[in-house]
Formats: structure tokens, C-alpha cells, sequence
């Protein structure tokens, strides 16, 4: 059974390199990486112009994860060609990526919006000519993130890298969601999602 208003194009955004691995600022990596190990035997590589992409299907239908190595600021360059190649509508891709204005352990999913100062929401909307496409925002920030211009640079250390992995997790389970029944069902159960919130024994 074909999902509900899936998406073709899952775009995790980030920044390539050793050097960058494992950064706030590469969270859309991240859920993009767990989600393809999860089905790791569903998805095959494939051709993409200055991106990694991996094409399999899930839920009945065609999907594609698309990874810009463009650097943040240029992701537009990479998510355009696929768009174009694969004829995709806006509300066919969802773009994932990192949040200083969420706290580590919440994740946003929308269908739309502006980039709130996002380089790499900047750069694909302008790609693109619009903002009408599906988002999911990965929580970065903590109290003062936003006066350290190297924050989004920083890793990810102690308990607040085990809040980090489980939102990973979470996320996965969001988009997975998403893809069988639809964003609004996946917006209703995850974005109330806290995994800073230990579950009470």
C-alpha cells in the first residue's frame, strides 16, 4: 500500500568532511545516515550532481535520500538537479536540518515556512523560488547557543549526546511515519516529542 502523501526527495543537510562529522550543525546528516542503516537493503547508490544520494522505495513508493556535498551555504546546487530530473513537486521533498532555535531533544516537522536564518533553508528555497515545501528541524540550542557564532560547529558531549541519539531515533520513526500516513499524523504524535524528558519508571 502506497504511503499517504509521502515524499519522493528526503534531503539531509550538512556540511562534508571528517572534520565536520558529528557536528550540531550536521544534524540533517545525521537523520538521513540512521534512517538509510535502518534499511540499509531497501536503498541503492545512485548518481547525483554535488551530492551522496541513495534511491530505494518505502511504503509502496519510489524514494530518493540526497546528501549535499556542496558545503551548507550552496545546498540549493545540489537538491535543484534532483528536483528537476525526477519532475518533483515542492510538497514532495522534505528537508531535514538543525535548529539552534530548538533545544536539544525537540524536533519540529512543517510544511512550510521561511529558513529563520538557515543557510542552507536559504539556499534551497532560493534554488527552488519557494518556501512551500515539508521540513523537519532537528533541535540544536541550549541556554546562550545563540551569542557563540562557533556553536553550530561544536559537538555534542555527556548527557546531551544521549538526548541527541535518541532524538535521532525518534526522528527516523517520524519520517517513517510521514512516508505511510501522511505529515499531519506524523506532526501530531512527534513534534510533542521531548527525549530531554526521561519516561518516569
Amino acid at each position: 500500500m502506497a504511503g499517504i502523501g509521502s515524499c519522493r526527495l528526503i534531503v539531509g543537510l550538512g556540511n562534508p568532511g571528517s572534520e565536520y562529522a558529528g557536528t550540531r550543525h550536521n544534524a540533517g546528516f545525521d537523520v538521513a545516515d540512521r534512517f538509510l542503516a535502518r534499511h540499509v537493503k531497501t536503498f541503492r547508490e545512485r548518481n547525483a550532481r554535488g551530492g551522496e544520494a541513495r534511491e530505494g522505495s518505502f511504503a509502496g513508493e519510489k524514494l530518493i535520500v540526497l546528501k549535499p556535498l556542496t558545503f551548507m551555504n550552496l545546498s540549493g546546487n545540489a537538491v535543484l538537479p534532483m528536483v528537476r530530473g525526477e519532475s518533483l513537486k515542492p510538497s514532495e521533498i522534505l528537508v531535514i536540518y538543525d535548529d539552534i532555535d530548538l533545544p536539544v531533544g525537540r524536533m519540529r516537522l512543517r510544511k512550510n515556512g521561511g529558513s529563520a536564518g538557515h543557510n542552507g533553508m536559504k539556499s534551497i528555497i532560493e534554488a527552488l523560488g519557494t518556501e512551500n515545501f515539508p521540513r523537519l528541524r532537528i533541535g540544536i540550542g541550549t541556554d546562550g547557543s545563540k551569542r557563540d557564532p562557533d556553536y553550530v560547529l561544536g559537538r555534542f558531549s555527556g548527557t546531551e549526546r544521549e538526548t541527541y541519539e535518541a532524538l535521532l531515533e525518534k526522528a527516523v520513526e517520524a519520517l517513517e511515519l510521514l512516508q505511510r500516513r501522511g505529515i499531519e499524523e506524523a506532526m501530531c504524535r512527534f513534534n510533542p516529542v521531548n527525549t530531554a524528558i526521561k519516561p518516569e519508571e
